[in-house]
């Protein structure tokens, strides 16, 4: 019966397309409100009922056709930072309000009341730079900056609010009732999908009713938006058109359509806008079902003739329109106010969390397949790491290593002993991830079944038994982690004790977590399944996979006594998914189509704030010809997850398979990567103290230069690695752009130098990877590669200095024990700074409050751009003394070579080059 289940499973897995998937016209609140707004009924605030708090200023507004009233709140937070909530007045039942996201309740800073009169009312932060101005009919909310208004609220009218009602089988027992809202005639409701909503074979039935919120925004003078993660699509948003619309629903989508709006795996309801001078970042928190719809209005440009001299003088300027749509809870918007995009990142990043720093074996390179089939293959594949000189970290084991897809097992017969596995990649300082999905065997006999349904621990169906789906194991219940009792129960599975055949080497992989149902609407869970606190699915649907991974991370930090940071990557995510781990791109094809769509799929996921993000190396579904496999080992060598996984119909695709000119290259890339693993960690660094992402599109770096904008196939590494991948098939030559017009740009093979501002033609072989250092940044590398990040703890340092058109260049480094939580409680740590100016490289501290030993020395330094040669090199160390070095310099390329130095990384010292 089992193997009939999965036989099921297997055809109806593999037969997902499109068309089980809902579009705007199949979603009944887009029409809704669609119709609704069409009507153009409007708001009014009711200004004689401010009141300004300590913490907020509150007001009503109502709608002229219901004269329902609505509860306003506008909060200043510190960091120039708005938020706007509105609600019913009086709601019937409470309305779903998003927990857990916010890592902490704001800090509010009180708004003073600069001006106020009958029709308006002006608010500040206190400083005056940034004023909120609101005015009363129709309702409207200006945001000011510089006596400027940089963005509007409700200025087209899209306010819309469904009340909740009582149910129409109650309604009906009360006389002459009638709702000015909603027409409740039968043809209506249908169409309207008030109080149910079919699709397909499926009804969804609204015990509370339509719940549908909606508010529009104006941004002046921005025509360049991005965000609101994850979908298959530019990295700059693109406008809809009537019907349209970016969809935000988690959802499993196997081999996804690219250059599409539909809703994948996981949904950050967070935008940012950027143009010249100024970033904003719009951050809508609601985990239901959301809809986004974008139109930019162009600068019109008059002549004198046309207008004539007055009209022409006038600044008319293009605009962004953004309309969000969700169909429940509030709305409860964050308005991050820049200036700067790095601004704007600390901005969302003190709401929602920082990227939790990772342990370091995972930036190393992550080997995985659907799926290694016993432990022999596992010894094997490892072994064959080793003997083709390929480094790598981490070994991956899909659902099949579980016995029949019960999670926390082990197939017996497969994997018989799997501490002794575990212990052969220990002995090579190596680790182990396993899958564990949101979904439980429903079986009497299975221990995590047995105990979650006697605690009452999964979702419950609408009447009030357990929710049951198909999914991998066949039929299952899902584990509510909405509930804190069931993220605490779950987090205690992973104790060592608990989950037998772990060690301290494996780590977490949280699929199928969107979560996915086999036979459901959408291959999803119910809407109107309940969860605990009484809530059904619709209002929380985008913050499950975020729950499961937050009581993975928790589990795995618990069975380490709170001193191991852990590992944990999710296929679904919400705003603040950062926190936890890692998330990936889900199950993308080898095609060269997706190797393209998967670099601004993972800019868009960097900027929302999930800096630790990357894409299945090879594609998940297919077979990669060999040239398309060594591109994407090239991309994936400088991005920040950098795993190689394919599905269990696809040929074997080990990096050694494909003939031994194809395994030097792709182990090329591979040590690539692992020669910069210290500038790798020291971004990482940076992204969980200051929010900086790690893959910058170069708007972010270059944020005055509209040549940038609109860029997505080059990015940066932090702020001194452009990297431009190779994703055409046969390409000779790639179209290159280097921005910056008083910037000089290296490339680190061959020492050749471009001056910015231009677009270069580079040629392109196979064994060609496009990564240029930009001038004036130093990058800390190591100078030999081990077999797995473990072995590489010793490795001497070399510093590559890219000289700026000024002859100076500063850099970074960050080190740590590279595992535990002492970093951060016990300042185990160094942070340092390197500078380059007057021919004097410089190693200082950053951070004062960091201490550790460290034995590793710099051994080599390689300047770029040396434009004479020196005639003495010396390094002055601590003792005091000044010693000559050695030195070589190459005329034709500009380059100055130290060899075979011994200046501890973590001391002060100075090189003069004379």
């Amino acid at each position: 019966m089992e193997t009939d289940a999965k036989e099921e499973i297997s055809v109806e897995y593999e037969a997902v397309d499109k068309d089980i998937f809902k579009d705007c016209s199949n979603i009944a609140f887009y029409r809704r409100q669609k119709q609704q707004l069409s009507k153009k009924s409007t708001y009014q605030a009711l200004l004689d009922s401010v009141t300004i708090g300590k913490d907020s200023t509150n007001f009503q507004i109502i709608n002229e056709a219901t004269k329902v009233p609505l509860l306003t709140e506008v909060y200043g937070i510190e960091g120039n930072i708005f938020r706007l909530k509105i609600n019913e007045k009086i709601p019937l039942k409470p309305r779903y309000e998003v927990p857990d996201v916010l890592t902490s309740k704001p800090s509010t800073v009180r708004l003073i009341s600069c001006s106020r009169d009958t029709g308006s009312l002006e608010l500040t932060n206190g400083k005056g730079d940034l004023k909120c101005h609101i005015t009363a009919n129709p309702f409207k909310v200006d945001l000011v900056s510089e006596e400027e208004v940089v963005m509007s609220i409700n200025s087209l009218g899209q306010l819309y609010f469904e009340h909740l009602q009582i149910p129409l089988k109650e309604r009906a027992t009360k006389e002459n009732e009638e709702d000015a809202s909603v027409d409740t005639s039968q043809q209506n409701q249908e169409d309207l999908g008030l109080w149910e909503e079919k699709f397909g074979k499926y009804v969804d039935v609204k015990v509370n009713g339509p719940a549908s919120i909606g508010l529009d925004f104006s941004l002046h003078g921005f025509e360049y938006l991005y965000g609101i993660p994850q979908h298959a699509e530019s990295h700059q948003l693109k406008n809809t058109g009537d019907g349209d619309a970016y969809r935000l629903y988690n959802l499993d989508v196997y081999g996804y359509k690219i250059n599409d709006k539909m809703g994948i795996y996981g949904s950050v309801p967070y935008l940012l806008a950027h143009k010249l001078g100024r970033t904003l970042g719009i951050f809508w928190l609601n985990s239901s079902e959301t809809l986004v719809e974008i139109n930019t209005e162009p600068a019109v440009k008059y002549s004198l003739t046309q207008m004539g001299t007055v009209a022409a003088k006038q600044k008319v300027r293009s605009r962004t329109n953004v309309h969000w749509m969700s169909e429940s809870g509030i709305i409860d918007v964050f308005l991050l106010t820049g200036p700067t995009p790095s601004d704007v990142f600390k901005q969302y990043s003190s709401l929602t969390g920082t990227q939790a720093m990772p342990p370091l074996f995972s930036l190393g390179y992550h080997q995985c397949r659907w799926n290694y089939e016993d432990e022999h293959d596992v010894k094997a594949v490892d072994a064959g790491f080793d003997k083709h000189d390929i480094p790598y970290d981490v070994m991956w084991l899909d659902i099949e290593h579980t016995e029949g897809k019960r999670y926390f097992t082990w197939d017996k017969k497969r994997f018989p002993n799997p501490k002794r596995m575990q212990e052969l990649l220990q002995n090579k300082k190596r680790k182990l991830v396993v899958i564990s999905d949101p979904h439980i065997k429903i079986d009497p006999d299975y221990s995590v079944y047995a105990k979650a349904k006697e605690q009452g621990f999964f979702v419950k169906n609408h009447e009030g038994g357990d929710f049951e789906g198909v999914c991998w194991p066949g039929l299952s219940s899902y584990l509510d982690f909405t509930n804190p009792k069931v993220r605490e129960w779950y987090s205690g599975l992973f104790a060592f004790s608990v989950y037998e055949g772990s060690t301290d080497i494996l780590y977490i992989w949280n699929d199928m977590n969107e979560p996915s149902v086999f036979k459901g609407p959408e291959l999803t869970m119910h809407k109107n399944a309940i969860h605990h606190g009484n809530w059904e699915h619709r209002e929380l649907h985008n913050i499950y996979g975020f729950y499961q991974q937050m009581a993975t991370a928790e589990g795995l930090i618990q069975r380490s006594k709170g001193k191991e940071r852990p590992f944990v990557l999710t296929r679904s995510f919400f705003a603040g998914s950062q926190k936890y781990g890692a998330v990936w791109t889900g199950d993308n094809m080898a095609e060269w189509s997706y190797l393209k769509i998967s670099i601004p799929m993972l800019l868009t996921l960097s900027i929302t704030g999930i800096s630790f993000c990357g894409a299945d190396v090879g594609g998940f579904i297919g077979n990669p010809e060999a040239e398309l496999l060594v591109r994407w080992y090239q991309a994936g060598a400088y991005q920040p997850f950098f795993r190689g996984h394919s599905t269990m119909n696809t040929k074997r695709r080990e990096p050694w398979l494909f003939g031994e000119e194809n395994t030097r290259l792709i182990r090329q890339a591979i040590r690539e990567r692992y020669a910069l693993l210290p500038y790798w960690y020291s971004l990482f660094y940076r992204a969980h103290v200051t929010s900086e992402p790690i893959m910058r599109p170069l708007w972010v770096e270059f944020p005055d230069e509209l040549e940038t904008f609109g860029v997505e196939d080059e990015y940066m590494l932090g702020s001194a690695l452009l990297v431009h991948p190779v994703t055409e098939p046969k390409a000779t030559v790639v179209d290159v752009f280097l921005p910056g017009s008083n910037e000089v740009w290296y490339d680190p093979k061959t020492f050749a130098h471009w001056e910015g501002a231009c677009t270069v033609k580079i040629p392109v072989a196979l064994d060609t990877i496009p990564v240029f250092q930009r001038g004036g940044s130093v990058v800390p590398m190591k100078t030999t590669i081990g077999k797995s990040t473990g072995w590489m703890t010793d490795i001497p340092y070399g510093l590559r200095v890219a000289l700026s058109t000024e002859s100076s260049a500063v850099g970074e480094f960050y080190l740590d024990d590279g595992h535990s939580f002492q970093y951060l409680h016990q300042k185990q740590f160094l942070h340092r700074k390197f500078s380059f100016c007057s021919g004097v490289l410089i190693n200082s501290c950053a951070d004062e409050r960091g201490h550790y030993l460290s034995k590793c020395v710099v051994e080599q330094i390689l300047v770029l751009g040396l434009k004479k040669q020196p005639s003495l090199v010396t390094m002055h160390s601590s003792d005091g003394k000044d010693k000559p070095v050695a030195f070589t310099y190459c005329a034709e390329t500009s380059t100055l070579s130290l060899e075979k130095l011994s200046l501890n990384i973590g001391t002060d010292w100075k090189v003069y080059i004379k």
